[in-house]
């Protein structure tokens, strides 16, 4: 049987966002958290590609950078909770309190109320599956966050350790092909 063609995801962490500025955790996509005036310039940056399909995690901020992104196209924004940041449980509180808590073991920690690094690989795995299955050949748009970025390029082939401590900046594009080769 020939092997299905691959999807190229592009991913783009959302702009900066009111929480990234106050270095503050926000993994409620209940709590409104919207993009800082230099987000929305960071969005404004980015290079509109010719994209055949488009998805923002639940997140206000990831809502509003796709949607600057996608400015001038018809393209329907499609919303997908597989794509939401990483479940910390720490909500509100300071960024570098989940940072320590992970280094002990950033793969399998699993605080309180949220999920372990290697089961937001598994919800990654089903978002880039489903792409595959639904849109073959195609070119997908996907704005969300730090940690799912950093997932799904774990499940492309980066070591999960160095990925569940990697980092990207706000606005920058990271694309795979999924399946992987």
């Amino acid at each position: 049987m020939p092997r299905q063609a691959g999807v190229s995801i592009v991913f783009f962490r959302h702009g900066e966002s009111e929480a990234n500025a106050e270095k503050r955790i926000n993994d409620d996509p209940k709590r409104i958290v919207n993009l800082t005036e230099l987000g929305r310039r960071q969005a404004s940056m980015v290079e509109m590609d010719s994209f055949d399909h488009a998805y923002a995690s639940e997140f206000p901020r990831a809502q509003q950078t796709a949607k600057i992104i996608l400015s001038g196209s018809a393209l329907p924004l499609h919303v997908d909770a597989r794509i939401n940041e990483r479940k910390s449980g720490m909500d509100g509180r300071p960024v570098h309190e989940f940072n320590e808590e992970i280094r002990i073991d950033p793969v399998n920690f699993r605080p309180i109320g949220g999920e372990s690094f290697f089961e937001e690989m598994g919800r990654l795995k089903s978002f880039l599956d489903d792409m595959a299955s639904l849109h073959p050949g195609k070119k997908i748009l996907a704005v969300s966050h730090e940690n799912p970025i950093l997932a799904a390029l774990a499940l492309c082939g980066m070591d999960p350790g160095e990925a569940a401590l990697g980092s990207i900046a706000n606005c920058q594009k990271v694309e795979i092909t999924w399946p992987k080769s």
